[in-house]
């Protein structure tokens, strides 16, 4: 996750409270000069100079409240309309922020920004893959509803193909169940923690700490993690924490030509088996919503996943 580089700028506050100094403090300071400059240089050249003094220094602090509010302000605007477009360069950090508040807006805006283009991503990947994940069980419903017509079909081919139609209609349940739990799992979520070791049942923990989850983001991370790894033929995963959540597992690891797809809903390679490619996926976004990432790292066995927070 891009992240605003944190420099120092003066909050909001100061430049308000700053800005009203000045301004209050120019025409006493007018007067002033005029008052002591008079004998020396004459009245009307005294107020000739302070003159062109304030309108100097005027002309200074507006140069100033525009770099350091109107300017950032103009950029973001610019930026949201860009998200609203689509535009890839939306969601790069601007090159200058005003004032430690607008900094800060400017890293919710992108946060914002990533989960909005996050979640219209996962709809249009669903809206991609639905049709074709749910055609295979929709047509064996159908033909198998053709042939239990025929008042012909024997006993047994008749429950054959009632086992069949059962069977499809368990497969698009199981999708249309974890497009609805990934869609929960971009949703807002409140911040916690939990201890590894009171959440990791029947998992080895190596190291044991305190992960800033709260206990059902990682039952579900870790739930999710260890299935598929077992899915896939591992008998032994372990766990750790620290500062980096990491889950590793003796099973055959993930081919080179799958592993930057495996986070991709609907991908899957036990597809014969009624995997549905959403677990991965679904990890990714409850870590997502957390403000956290994870990745698949080189192992020297089976598969290891890591969390950064």
């Amino acid at each position: 996750m891009t992240r605003i580089a944190v420099k120092w700028r003066p909050p909001l506050w100061m430049v308000v409270a700053g800005t009203l100094a000045v301004v209050l403090s120019l025409p006493i300071i007018g007067i002033f000069f005029v008052r002591y400059m008079w004998p020396v240089i004459g009245y009307r050249e005294a107020v000739w100079v302070a003159g062109f003094g304030v309108l100097a220094a005027t002309f200074v602090l507006g140069w100033m409240l525009w770099r350091i509010l109107l300017r950032p302000m103009t950029a973001l605007r610019n930026r949201a309309s860009g998200m609203r477009a689509g535009r890839a360069d939306a969601l790069d950090p601007l090159d200058h922020y005003g004032t430690s508040d607008m900094q800060a807006l400017g890293q919710s805006v992108l946060e914002m920004g990533r989960a909005l283009r996050g979640r219209e991503a996962v709809l249009r990947g669903y809206a991609d893959h639905v049709t074709h994940e749910l055609k295979s069980p929709l047509t064996v419903v159908r033909g198998a509803a053709e042939l239990l017509a025929s008042p012909a079909l024997p006993e047994a081919e008749r429950e054959k193909l009632l086992g069949k139609i059962e069977g499809a209609a368990d497969r698009m349940t199981t999708l249309l169940d974890a497009q609805r739990t990934l869609a929960q799992a971009q949703e807002p979520a409140a911040a916690g923690t939990a201890r590894l070791s009171d959440v990791a049942h029947d998992i080895t923990v190596v190291r044991d700490g305190l992960v800033p989850l709260p206990v059902p983001a990682l039952r579900l991370v870790l739930d999710h993690l260890v299935g598929n790894a077992k899915a896939h033929g591992a008998n032994h995963v372990e766990v750790g924490y620290d500062g980096v959540l990491w889950v590793q597992d003796n099973g055959p690891g993930v081919s080179p030509g799958n592993r930057d797809r495996i986070f991709e809903p609907f991908f899957t390679t036990r597809r014969q088996d009624g995997g549905t490619g959403m677990g991965l996926a679904i990890v990714s976004r409850v870590l997502e919503a957390h403000g956290a990432e994870i990745a698949l790292t080189p192992s020297d066995a089976g598969a290891r996943f890591e969390v950064r927070f």
